[in-house]
């Protein structure tokens, strides 16, 4: 299995290596060493969009990318590039592993420019005109792959039901955007109480620590009886 790692925090560290580190960069080092542990010959390849984000939307990439590939002159090739390269790993992939923290709510800059890179008509979804009430097709549908969301809050009750489930836009975006494209297996777990700190922040990280564990242990259960089949 190929496995594609994105981070997009903006601290450089995980909070288990610094004090002041990224509590979603501990989740995916946890969750990508258990995964090669258990399968060695799988192959990793990193993505850090937080430390090296991808250029924002801007009018020439629309321009290049709505211009049909055989009609694109050399600059929208090569405005087009970094997408490509960020849409040829995600076709690669077969479980994706994203670390996101929540910042104001919703998700890091950084992670949005990097799902306006790949979200790309006629590469990861289709557009018939000639279907007017079902024009979208997820290209990236029956590939079986997998999402892994990894998160960090620094307040508590955003899951489901909780508290202020209503202004968490980070889980339920990402899933939607993914699922749009063919990607509809999901899981996630969060750490929360950033701000809180004390013994409530650290909790939290135990129990998120384990659920990562349990949570690789099932997909690799999964992954495994697909291949036996």
């Amino acid at each position: 299995m190929k496995l594609l790692r994105i981070d997009s925090s903006a601290r450089s560290h995980a909070s288990d290596q610094s004090s002041r580190g990224s509590h979603t960069r501990r989740l995916t080092n946890r969750f990508t060493r258990r995964w090669l542990q258990q399968r060695p010959n799988d192959v990793l390849i990193s993505r850090d969009v937080g430390q090296s984000p991808p250029h924002p939307v801007a009018e020439k990439w629309i321009g290049a990318a709505f211009t049909k590939p055989d009609q694109r002159e050399a600059w929208m090739s090569e405005t087009l590039a970094e997408s490509d390269a960020l849409i040829n790993e995600l076709i690669a992939a077969d479980l994706v592993v994203a670390g996101v923290p929540m910042y104001n709510f919703g998700m890091p800059a950084q992670f949005k420019a990097y799902i306006d890179n790949v979200v790309r008509v006629g590469r990861t979804f289709g557009f018939d005109r000639s279907r007017p009430d079902d024009p979208y097709t997820p290209l990236l549908a029956g590939m079986d792959k997998r999402l892994v969301l990894l998160g960090s809050r620094g307040d508590y009750g955003y899951d489901p039901g909780g508290r202020i489930a209503h202004i968490n836009h980070v889980e339920g975006a990402i899933r939607d955007v993914f699922a749009f494209l063919g990607v509809t297996a999901f899981h996630s777990v969060a750490v929360e109480y950033d701000e809180f700190g004390g013994d409530r922040l650290q909790a939290s990280i135990a129990a998120a620590e384990r659920a990562v564990d349990e949570l690789v242990d099932q997909v690799v259960r999964e992954a495994e009886q697909r291949e036996a089949a």
